[in-house]
């Protein structure tokens, strides 16, 4: 990435819409209800979605969610986010997504990615991955991982993938409450462990990892600065103002909003740089 010509990074983002494998439309009703959940609209196409943050001068990380075995819809292609990250290495990171339950051969997949197609690191969503994060089967996805001293992002708390569906379409807010995360940040020190969003309903036990493990960040995506919890705030302006992230989650959330709202958020000014932009650089290795 072109550092100096960035406002800032956003550690968030998700492929929505393949340019190289036909859509699949199956399990479509978890799209329409996170639609409905977030009051989102049009899912741009990974082009689209560079070009949105390159006319804004904001770097980007983007990854899909592999979720083939619980909700057995095709993943959009790890390899398509990387060859964009390639095109576009000025101003974008490409993250990989590998579903947990393909064990030896998703770890497999994994070096691949990383030693091939340039992927510098890896996103998991507990809930709908249906996975609690130390299971066994993830093991072999954390060898690689701390092998090659990557990052990871694990979504933490509620879902809007589900919400308002009959039970919740069956997944499990349960897997994502961040201190299941312990045990991972203890055997494996070498990843650098990200959780995703305000962890609501769990927020003091994402703060309390966070303060006590050193390799633990926490991103601000998914929510508007605006509805953050006061604690979220306060940390994010004292104790852990160097593991705080920048995110969107778009596009279901736009990063002219975010932006908006944290300004009005109580966020200290000297620590708006780095949560915008170097925490992600160090995270990232850029710096």
């Amino acid at each position: 990435m072109d550092l100096d010509k960035l406002i800032a990074i956003d550690i968030h983002t998700h492929a929505e819409v393949s340019c190289w494998n036909p859509f699949d439309n199956y399990a479509e009703e978890y799209d329409r209800a996170a639609d409905k959940y977030f009051k989102a609209g049009k899912r741009p196409t990974i082009a689209e979605t560079v070009a949105y943050y390159r006319e804004r001068n904001i770097g980007l990380v983007m990854f899909t969610v592999d979720s083939e075995a619980k909700l057995g819809r095709r993943r959009i292609p790890n390899e398509e986010i990387a060859q964009a990250a390639r095109d576009n290495a000025d101003m974008m990171v490409a993250f990989a997504s590998i579903d947990p339950h393909k064990g030896k051969m998703g770890a497999r997949e994994a070096r691949r990615l990383i030693e091939e197609e340039g992927v510098k690191g890896f996103k998991f969503h507990p809930t709908v991955q249906d996975f609690l994060p130390y299971d066994r089967m993830a093991w072999p996805l954390y060898d690689v991982i701390a092998e090659y001293k990557l990052p990871a992002i694990f979504h933490s708390g509620h879902s809007g993938i589900g919400s308002g569906m009959r039970c919740g379409g069956g997944l499990k807010l349960a897997n994502s409450n961040p201190m299941l995360l312990e045990e991972v940040a203890i055997d494996w020190p070498d990843i650098e462990i990200v959780i995703a969003h305000p962890s609501w309903p769990w927020q003091d036990e994402a703060l309390s990892l966070a303060l006590h493990k050193p390799n633990i960040w926490i991103d601000l995506s998914g929510w508007s600065p605006k509805y953050f919890p006061p604690q979220l705030v306060q940390y994010a302006n004292s104790l852990l103002r160097d593991r705080m992230l920048f995110g969107s989650d778009y596009p279901l959330i736009t990063p002219e909003r975010w932006m908006k709202d944290f300004d009005e958020a109580g966020f200290k000014p000297e620590v708006k740089p780095l949560i915008f932009k170097e925490n992600a650089a160090r995270l990232l290795r850029l710096r």
